[in-house]
């Protein structure tokens, strides 16, 4: 039979043995230091001159005078001297003055703090599961640095898997962004939590960012960073579809509201009064191909209504096609002494040409001319 105790090393008393009191003391006394252990220091290395009885400390390496040699040791001040235990693998001490718990790991002390830990699941006023094995209820959730760089790192298995960050309401996703089911970076969108449009994409093979096509956006995208009305031109900012002009809507339906453009830049347009080209500035081009009949002997005349309106009468320009000129030729060009217009509104006018003195029109003449109006639309 051992003298002493497998765990702790506590003294037995053996048979027919003289004093008895003493072993017995001697246990009591492992069993005063090592019971809910608690130490004043561990990083004191010279023994406190004014040390009680009952004070314990753990000896760091580098201890001086009666702690010399006694590195990892339990010091503890017993009737005016040091007394000290070796610890063994699995002992625990609470550290009075850092309010920390060490840990022997057989060879040296280490903080529990520091240790290397696993946990099968963890919840922080909260209940883990199966699908969430960290899970942390709180008003806020705080990832800091070091001294230095923070990352927070999400990985997928393969390209096809998801790795992302979801954002909920009431339970319900409205938006992700990560990685969700291939590599490129997504940034997707949800009203319900499972209808999903994808609303930017940012290929990896590229680095271009795009809109998928059809895709459909819930809301509108707005922030400092992004255009805030057709008219600003903010340096640096993100420029939004309605506001800004490109391919898909350069030409179209011309639009206004007080002056300030809403729809495309150029409207072109035709019907039978001719062609017409609207801008969104306010210019506005009529032309056609008008034939002027005869009116009476002094005059050929034909009203021109224009293709599209103008907010007032425009200005008027005529110029006669030689080579469709008269039904007969017989007075010829130089039997023409005006041309022009007349009865001028913002819808129309009426196109004259004039015979010169000593010629004259007959039933059937008559002349093609090459008409424009120049104005504004409004």
């Amino acid at each position: 039979m051992s003298d002493v105790s497998a765990s702790l090393s506590l003294p037995y008393i053996q048979p027919s043995q003289a004093q008895k009191h003493v072993t017995h003391n001697e246990a009591l006394r492992v069993l005063d230091a090592l019971v809910q252990l608690s130490v004043l220091a561990d990083d004191v290395t010279a023994p406190p001159a004014a040390a009680q009885n009952g004070a314990r400390y753990v000896v760091p390496p580098g201890g001086t005078g009666d702690w010399a040699g006694h590195a990892g040791q339990i010091a503890m001040r017993d009737s005016g001297g040091w007394w000290f235990l070796t610890p063994r693998a699995g002992w625990r001490a609470h550290v009075a003055a850092t309010g920390q718990d060490l840990v022997h790991d057989g060879s040296a002390w280490r903080r529990e703090a520091e240790m290397t830990r696993q946990a099968a699941m963890l919840g922080v006023n909260a209940a883990p599961d199966g699908g969430n094995r960290l899970a942390v209820s709180a008003p806020a959730t705080l990832f800091s640095h070091e001294g230095a760089d923070h990352r927070l790192k999400v990985n997928k298995a393969t390209s096809g898997d998801t790795a992302s960050l979801l954002f909920q309401t009431g339970w319900s996703g409205r938006a992700e962004m990560g990685l969700a089911g291939n590599d490129a970076f997504a940034i997707k969108l949800s009203a319900d939590g499972t209808t999903w449009s994808e609303a930017l994409l940012a290929d990896p093979s590229t680095a271009r960012v795009t809109i998928p096509a059809g895709a459909e956006i819930h809301g509108t995208v707005t922030g400092a960073a992004v255009q805030d009305t057709p008219q600003d031109t903010t340096p640096g900012r993100l420029a939004r579809a309605d506001f800004v002009y490109g391919p898909g809507n350069l030409l179209g339906p011309v639009s206004q509201s007080g002056g300030v453009p809403g729809g495309a830049v150029i409207e072109r347009g035709s019907n039978a009064n001719g062609d017409y080209v609207r801008m969104a500035d306010g210019t506005q081009i009529c032309t056609f191909k008008l034939r002027i009949g005869f009116s009476n002997a002094t005059s050929l005349k034909q009203d021109w209504t224009y293709p599209a309106a103008f907010a007032t009468h425009p200005m008027l320009q005529i110029t006669i096609d030689v080579d469709h000129f008269y039904a007969n030729a017989t007075p010829g060009l130089n039997a023409v002494s005006l041309v022009g217009f007349s009865t001028e509104t913002a819808n129309g006018a009426r196109a004259n040409v004039f015979a010169a003195a000593g010629s004259s029109f007959a039933s059937g003449d008559f002349s093609d001319a090459w008409v424009m109006a120049t104005g504004r639309w409004y």
